[in-house]
């Protein structure tokens, strides 16, 4: 294959949840910039209000309203996504998440299930519900998200912190399961991101924001922009030969 045709995916069919804002409508942006139809979920009707912006621009994209902490609504949204796309899928993004703050001995166990529902289990089925179907085909892209405390402990975070952690492990499992029968399973691990999730480290006020700031190389926060490139890599056929890698997009943060 020539290096211009590696990178593309024009005619994909494409899922990207968390696609309303942040780092998931990045990625879904720059998916349907190369020719994807997308489908992008969410939890609240501003999912249907996105897709028609992206639909306005051009776009070929749907919307889907799910609430991943209900396992039956993880089912009953990717039959959903599925239908819209005419029955198949060949790109799966995994990018929807929540974030509970509390020190570990005072975390309150509800939300230390939710956010394992969320974070954890939610991604499982997706990927092996859009696996069964990838399978019967020989070929598909699951990427899934990491995070810096796939190494890092975190703080403050112990939930999200087991839950990307167990993120991690699982798309290499996932990919020794599935690359040799077509599907390329990898991850993107976002380093320091100016979004929603982390508005509480955001205020340049803040010590944490100042130290956190310091040692990115890069000198700033990330965007969503910044993951489309990865995002894009990983969709493509230039991927055919990565299984399970954790590739961090953190403006050089682990290696300061």
């Amino acid at each position: 294959m020539k290096g211009n045709e590696l990178f593309d995916i024009e005619g994909r069919k494409a899922i990207v949840t968390g696609g309303t804002r942040g780092l998931g409508y990045g990625m879904a942006e720059g998916l349907m910039e190369c020719g994807c139809e997308v489908v992008i979920v969410g939890t609240s009707d501003k999912v249907f209000e996105t897709a028609d912006e992206f639909k306005k621009r051009g776009f070929s994209c749907h919307g889907v309203k799910a609430d991943f902490s209900v396992r039956e609504q993880v089912y009953r949204g990717f039959e959903q996504c599925i239908e819209k796309l005419g029955g198949d899928v060949d790109i799966l993004v995994n990018a929807h998440g929540i974030q509970r703050r509390h020190s570990a001995e005072e975390f309150p166990i509800a939300e230390w299930d939710e956010v394992m529902n969320v974070n954890l289990n939610s991604v499982f089925i997706l990927c092996q519900e859009a696996a069964k179907i990838m399978l019967k085909k020989g070929y598909g892209k699951i990427i899934n998200i990491a995070s810096m405390v796939s190494w890092f402990g975190g703080q403050t975070v112990p939930a999200y912190s087991a839950a990307k952690g167990g993120v991690t492990q699982m798309t290499k499992e996932m990919s020794n399961d599935w690359i040799a029968r077509g599907i390329n399973v990898n991850a993107i691990a976002p380093g320091y991101m100016a979004t929603k999730m982390n508005e509480a480290l955001l205020d340049e006020k803040n010590p944490r924001y100042q130290q956190i700031t310091e040692r990115i190389p890069a000198n700033r926060w990330g965007t969503g922009d910044d993951m489309k490139g990865c995002c894009i890599f990983l969709a493509s056929h230039a991927s055919d030969y990565l299984g399970g890698a954790i590739i961090p997009v953190d403006g050089g943060y682990l290696v300061k």
